[in-house]
């Protein structure tokens, strides 16, 4: 049994021995005493494992009202503090550590590349037009505080000084008491938001990674990339090579949430160039302080006169730009009249004398200093540009048929929504070769279509580089894309945008080809695109509507299916992951997922978006962020140099055959059992999660409405917390079953084997198991449902669980589950006595909650301590949604 490392451990005790001082200090050692004896009952339990939970049960139900929200809190921030201690122990830089989450870097990834046959001509122009862009979404699954995100840093780079061994005892001493003051101030603090964030206040959380992580990672990360390519291929990354860049839907996804308006959508691009400049500003002091050499090209004595410190001449026209381009985003933001002349608002305007600085330096032989900070600084400038980042566009495509229909109906040329796809495609296309405004001065529509185009109209005031994608959800035809294209030129468009079709449903996934190559027969549309287009692919909502085996073998075949329609047409397709952090959200390792896409889909190009909670585990700091843009960036240069094998015809047949009884397994609970609703209502929090403020968005796109109603992130939320994680595995276990039935087995063997798809299918499945647990599903069943119809159906799903998890040990060959993750294994263990207390605590509440509900009134501690038990199981699992 792997034990965790010493360091971490270490860091762990530490962090649980300074709570332990804030809580004797407040409630007391009384409570303190209370919450060892339950974590110690609850470390008891797990030891016998045929034990019920029954010691801890009965000491739980001891507690007073009074005492339910220090023991609730004690445990949520515990496996806070324990998360962040595994977060920097996965990127410390201690003499001798190897850390359980190294990365493979640059060199070796490189020198594979290469021993494998790719010539090192190829490998530069590979990395040299690499394009990967991370979308930061604001899915509400970051349950933690950004007042606590921000003390819980701070933890962090205390870790980091403690690590070095030359510290004096005073030193160490001053380290520690800080440390100890922050876990105070964070248990003194409220942890859960009472009021939801606004849809801005979701955008500006996105710019804080950026000033507080990427803006350090991405040049350090980009430094590192430029020194292996150039050792491995003879020449570094191109000047203005920008391989990674940052998309956020934060404050331009409409769909659903009614809450972004176009209004909305203003203010955040404002932001972001108010940010922009603010940041730029910092480094172009800095700069100044650098750059002060006399020796010019001739290129820079043109721009500069007789200066005798050109750079600094040059610097210092910038900074007075900069100033009047945050000063006008400040106005502009908060309504005021707002000065725009000579602020900088084109990315050339920035980007230019600052490579001009560059040249010169390199040509006086000083390239030494070129290649100090202002390359960081020109780099960022690529990067991140003046928008600081790539706002998409999110919006359903009914929104835009209804706008384009009552234009139509203005003019007197018919009824839009009820014409044939051919019809509206040759009006569309009419209109979009002609020259004249199609929507009339003097119009009024109605406010829904006065919102779209409203918003259409602020996209069209945007330079390129602000602008990511506009994703069109429920687009199935060609004309859905189109009408988008004439609405942006309507408004004022004058350069093209990316306009992508999002297919997420089974039924969309498998139409999704024959859509795109309707699309691509358009020759006006080829035109338009360039050659180039983007698809994204939705993982939650077809896990939700098909069962997590079906959806992972349709999405692997449209993404197939796709790229061979791209490649018919000569077009250079780039495929958008909308994954989640949960399994049941197509989450998982990233370059396990990426190395295992089918052959050709990742041609050097490749979206993705980061959520909520992903991002902080992934990009919170500047160590971890560049650790996570070197994972991302290997695994798209190998999946695109060295792709996977074909699957061999024998394994389509087999997951045909294997989805065929997953699907109609998963739908015959889901959707025919008429106990089904019922049950999820009552054994899952379901109902309560609206009562945490986690995001903008409404937890439904409908208010009345069974599961397919449901968002897919309090779907999964709400099933991870009473930890019978159905969504991701219900379906596999009939179709497991059914092959070892049928001797399949030893096929299945051969497929994980030989195919990177099924084999990381496997492992995701197993790391689900692993979190799953029959005896608090148990418990939630027995605390909260009446009904013995509903106790049958609860039964049965816990039989089934158990009969999934034995036929994934058989296929695998193992004793035990994670037998090849002894790592995580022994994190869940660590978790399992402070997680433990929380469901069984968190079952009460609730029945304590619906009998409050049923008389009117909850008492306000039952409704603080269910929510903390929310948070402090998501913390536990390491995800939420």
């Amino acid at each position: 049994m792997t034990e965790l490392h010493p360091d971490l451990r270490e860091n762990v005790r530490m962090l649980g021995e300074l709570l332990g001082q804030s809580i004797r200090r407040y409630p007391g050692q009384e409570c303190f005493d209370r919450i060892e004896e339950i974590r110690a009952a609850a470390k008891a339990d797990r030891r016998q494992e045929s034990g019920s939970g029954q010691r801890l049960v009965s000491l739980l139900g001891k507690l007073g009202d009074d005492e339910l929200l220090p023991v609730t809190r004690a445990f949520n921030q515990f496996l806070n503090l324990a998360n962040l201690a595994e977060q920097y122990h996965g990127i410390r830089r201690k003499r001798g550590h190897q850390s359980d989450l190294m990365v493979e870097s640059f060199g070796e990834v490189f020198e594979r590349l290469k021993t494998s046959g790719i010539s090192a001509a190829e490998l530069h122009q590979r990395v040299a037009d690499l394009r990967i862009e991370f979308v930061m979404t604001a899915h509400p699954t970051e349950v933690a505080r950004r007042t606590l995100i921000m003390k819980y840093d701070e933890m962090s780079d205390c870790l980091a000084r403690l690590d070095h061994d030359d510290l004096m005892p005073a030193e160490r001493e001053e380290v520690v008491h800080r440390l100890e003051q922050l876990i105070a101030e964070a248990w003194h603090t409220d942890e859960i938001r009472h009021e939801r964030p606004t849809a801005v206040d979701e955008a500006k959380w996105g710019f804080a990674v950026i000033e507080n992580s990427l803006w350090q990672a991405l040049p350090r990360f980009l430094r590192s990339l430029d020194l292996s390519l150039s050792e491995a291929t003879g020449k570094g990354l191109p000047l203005a090579a920008a391989p990674i860049r940052i998309a956020s839907w934060m404050g331009g996804d409409r769909d659903g949430n009614p809450n972004v308006t176009h209004q909305v959508t203003r203010k955040v691009f404002l932001l972001g160039r108010w940010m922009a400049a603010d940041l730029y500003l910092r480094d172009i002091q800095a700069l100044r302080a650098e750059l002060s050499m006399w020796q010019a090209s001739d290129e820079l004595k043109a721009l500069v006169g007789d200066s005798r410190e050109p750079y600094r001449h040059v610097l210092a026209g910038l900074r007075e730009r900069l100033v009047k381009t945050r000063d006008w985003a400040e106005a502009a933001v908060n309504g005021e009249p707002a000065d725009d002349s000579d602020i900088l608002f084109e990315n050339e305007d920035f980007i230019a004398p600052l490579e001009v600085c560059y040249r010169s330096l390199v040509a006086c032989g000083l390239e030494h200093i070129a290649n100090g900070p202002l390359l960081d600084t020109i780099r960022r400038a690529h990067t991140f540009g003046l928008p600081l980042i790539r706002l998409d566009i999110r919006q359903e495509a009914a929104r835009h048929a209804e706008a384009v229909a009552e234009m139509v109906d203005f003019l007197g040329l018919g009824d839009y929504l009820s014409w044939p796809e051919e019809e509206r495609q040759r009006f569309l296309l009419e209109e979009l070769q002609g020259r004249r405004p199609l929507v009339p001065r003097n119009w009024q529509p109605s406010e829904p279509v006065r919102e779209v185009l409203a918003t259409c109209e602020v996209v069209a005031r945007q330079t390129p580089e602000a602008l990511g994608s506009y994703v069109i959800s429920m687009a199935s035809k060609p004309s859905d894309v189109l009408s988008v294209i004439l609405l942006l030129r309507e408004s004022g468009m004058t350069f093209p945008m990316r306009v992508v079709p999002l297919f997420e449903t089974l039924d969309d996934l498998t139409g999704a080809p024959d859509s795109m190559a309707a699309l691509y027969e358009v020759e006006w549309y080829r035109e338009y695109c360039q050659g180039r287009q983007e698809v994204m692919i939705g993982y939650s909502d077809s896990s939700k509507d098909a069962g997590q085996l079906m959806a992972a073998w349709a999405q692997y075949q449209a993404q197939e299916k796709l790229t061979a329609v791209a490649n018919q047409y000569g077009v250079h397709l780039t495929l958008f992951h909308g994954r989640g952090g949960t399994v049941g959200r197509g989450g998982g390792p990233a370059n396990r997922a990426i190395l295992s896409q089918p052959p050709g889909s990742v041609n050097g190009s490749f979206r993705i978006t980061e959520q909520g909670e992903m991002i902080r585990f992934k990009f919170g700091l500047p160590r971890l962020a560049e650790q996570s843009l070197t994972l991302y960036t290997t695994a798209v240069i190998e999946a695109t140099l060295a792709p996977p094998p074909e699957p061999e015809p024998a394994w389509r047949e087999t997951m045909d055959w294997l989805t065929q009884r997953s699907l109609k397994a998963y739908r015959d609970v889901v959707r025919e059992d008429p106990d089904f609703v019922p049950y999820f209502r009552q054994v899952t929090p379901e109902q309560a999660l609206g009562k945490l403020a986690l995001g903008s968005r409404p937890a439904r796109r409908k208010a009345s409405g069974g599961v397919e109603s449901l968002r897919a992130i309090p779907w999964i939320f709400a099933w991870t917390q009473m930890r019978l994680m159905l969504p991701s595995w219900l379906g596999s276990d009939v179709a497991l079953e059914e092959a070892a039935k049928s001797d399949r087995l030893p096929a299945l063997r051969e497929m994980m084997k030989g195919w990177p798809f099924f084999r990381t299918y496997v492992d995701m499945l197993e790391m689900v198991l692993a979190k799953a647990d029959l005896r608090i599903a148990s418990y939630y069943e027995q605390t909260l449902l009446d009904d013995d119809e509903l106790r049958t159906l609860g039964e049965s799903l816990r039989s089934r669980l158990a009969g999934c998890i034995e036929r994934l040990l058989e296929l695998k060959e193992q004793q035990t589950l994670l037998e090849g993750e002894p790592v995580f294994a022994h994190s869940m263990r660590v978790r399992n006595p402070y997680t433990d207390p929380l469901h069984y605590l968190q079952a009460e509440l609730l029945r304590r909650d619906r009998e409050g509900e049923g008389k009117g009134e909850v008492p306000e501690m039952v409704e603080r301590a269910l929510k903390v038990t929310m948070a402090g199981i998501a913390a536990g699992m390491r995800n939420t949604g």
